[in-house]
């Protein structure tokens, strides 16, 4: 087996320490109340931006995301949540560098003997989450799930539910689409943009997303005889009959939206495997991107 694929699989047991974790050891972490950001690269970057639509959405503050290049440094924040896995990206630490003083930061990552451990205020550690793989699977959702806990928005059920994507079969005939539609609503609209960038990555698919109402507004032109729209939670009204009428495969299931994105994995797994690609090393990336001055 490739380490993504034990990696994936090790998802649910993963979830259970997090949650506990942020019951017991949850210093740093935002308080309700608090305007904050919510920073990343990638992967992190797309659980940011669902962490920032939950937590506003469940009026516990205002909550934006910025991949870490493109922070608005002129714009005042109680304080700087940072995802990073490997605790290395230049673009990350840059940005802890300069809040430094000025804006309490608190870092989550996977590594605790790397430069993140004092670039940051406040480090949560989740080493039971790292990775071998270069594609981020159980971190991004163990982050995920430890910030959904801390605010009070996980259950066992979510944990249930993965355990449910691992055991099913993945829908036939989806291995051979030729193209992918990722859609999410508030804060599956995260979610949609990390399934789009996994089977990218492992698979080296043909994948985009949207906001699903945005999907009508031209991007459905895509849609036909041998694609497929992948709904992350409740779809808007009408837009399966949509989908379908074009001759497309509509996909949609009623797991946590999070336990959705392990199938999404688990696709971007065995079309890798189908098209003989090693998902464990995608071309042209590395775990971590760390940029140095020319």
């Amino acid at each position: 087996m490739s380490f993504v694929e034990i990696e994936t699989a090790s998802q649910p047991e993963c979830w259970r320490r997090a949650a506990e974790l942020a019951r017991t050891q949850s210093a740093g972490l935002p308080a309700a109340g608090e305007r904050i950001a919510v920073v990343g690269c990638g992967t992190s970057f797309y659980m940011a931006q669902a962490y920032a639509a939950l937590r506003e959405g469940s009026g516990q503050g205002e909550s934006d995301a910025f991949a870490a290049s493109e922070f608005p440094f002129g714009r005042g924040y109680d304080r700087v949540v940072a995802l990073t896995r490997s605790g290395t990206t230049t673009e990350v630490l840059e940005l802890l560098d300069r809040l430094r003083g000025a804006t309490r930061t608190v870092a989550i990552t996977a590594d605790s003997d790397t430069p993140v451990m004092t670039a940051a205020d406040d480090v949560v550690v989740l080493d039971f989450a790292d990775e071998q793989s270069v594609v981020q699977t159980r971190f991004a959702t163990t982050a995920l799930t430890l910030l959904r806990a801390h605010l009070g928005l996980h259950t066992e059920d979510v944990v249930r539910d993965a355990e449910t994507a691992l055991a099913e079969p993945l829908p036939e005939g989806l291995v051979d689409c030729t193209q992918f539609s990722f859609l999410g609503r508030g804060w599956t609209a995260g979610l949609a943009n990390e399934a789009a960038l996994k089977m990218k990555e492992a698979s080296l698919s043909w994948t985009e997303s949207y906001p699903a109402m945005e999907y009508r507004h031209g991007p459905i032109s895509i849609a036909t005889s041998g694609t497929a729209t992948w709904m992350f939670g409740a779809a808007p009204e009408g837009l399966e009959e949509q989908v379908l009428a074009t001759g497309a495969r509509w996909v949609e299931s009623g797991l946590d939206p999070l336990a959705e994105l392990v199938r999404v994995q688990r696709l971007a797994i065995a079309r890798a495997a189908a098209r003989g690609l090693d998902p464990d090393s995608p071309r042209h990336l590395t775990r971590s991107v760390v940029l140095t001055d020319a």
